[in-house]
């Protein structure tokens, strides 16, 4: 029923396509970290220093220096960047040959909170496991919060997607794991579906005939 006269698809990434664990990364920086302060981000909210660079407002070499500053962090980039990299877990296989098989029945679309060191290895998980060149390739176009300068939750965000696509809202599923981006889509118009562990999406489109 959730897919009745549905023609566009909006994914997001952490946690629907790509299995995250957001405290791992979290973790790993701590232990760099000598000020003994908790690193503030989580999947509900996070400190002014990430919505910066989720926004593009800040470049990488900046974010890794506020870290280092805000949270005295003894760390090379490098190190830096292995450690914001480790909620990155894995990619199944299964959901790859979903959105390839979803493309060819509907409009898919791609938007993701993110910035430009997880977009790196996002490409480079994908270039090392599967035979598809980048995750664009998955869809009809891809909406990066740091290129686009916007993150969910704001409606803008959504809107954007609708007009430059010329989707219409009664006609398109956002799907996503983060209750407060499901929230803003509601009250755009947007069907959408709160994807809650241990539900993937495989699950939700197995009766789907692609």
């Amino acid at each position: 029923m959730i897919l009745q006269n549905i023609r566009n698809i909006i994914f997001d990434l952490g946690g629907v396509i790509i299995n995250i664990d957001y405290g791992k990364s979290i973790r790993e920086l701590e232990k760099f970290c000598k000020s003994g302060r908790t690193i503030e981000f989580s999947q509900q909210a996070q400190s002014k220093l990430f919505d910066l660079f989720e926004t593009g407002a800040s470049t990488a070499e900046v974010f890794r220096q506020q870290l280092r500053e805000t949270y005295q962090l003894e760390a090379s980039d490098e190190e830096i960047d292995t450690a914001w990299n480790a909620m990155l877990l894995d990619i199944p296989q299964e959901r790859i040959d979903l959105l390839l098989a979803l493309g060819k029945h509907y409009r898919i679309f791609l938007m993701s909170n993110t910035n430009e060191i997880h977009l790196k290895r996002f490409n480079a998980m994908v270039e090392h496991s599967f035979t598809i060149p980048s995750l664009d390739s998955l869809f009809e176009k891809t909406y990066y919060s740091h290129l686009i300068g916007q993150r969910k939750p704001d409606a803008i965000v959504f809107e954007q997607i609708l007009k430059e696509n010329d989707l219409q809202k009664e006609e398109t599923l956002f799907i996503d794991d983060s209750f407060q981006h499901i929230q803003s889509a509601d009250r755009v118009g947007i069907k959408t579906l709160h994807l809650q562990p241990p539900l993937t999406i495989n699950e939700v489109f197995r009766d789907v005939s692609v």
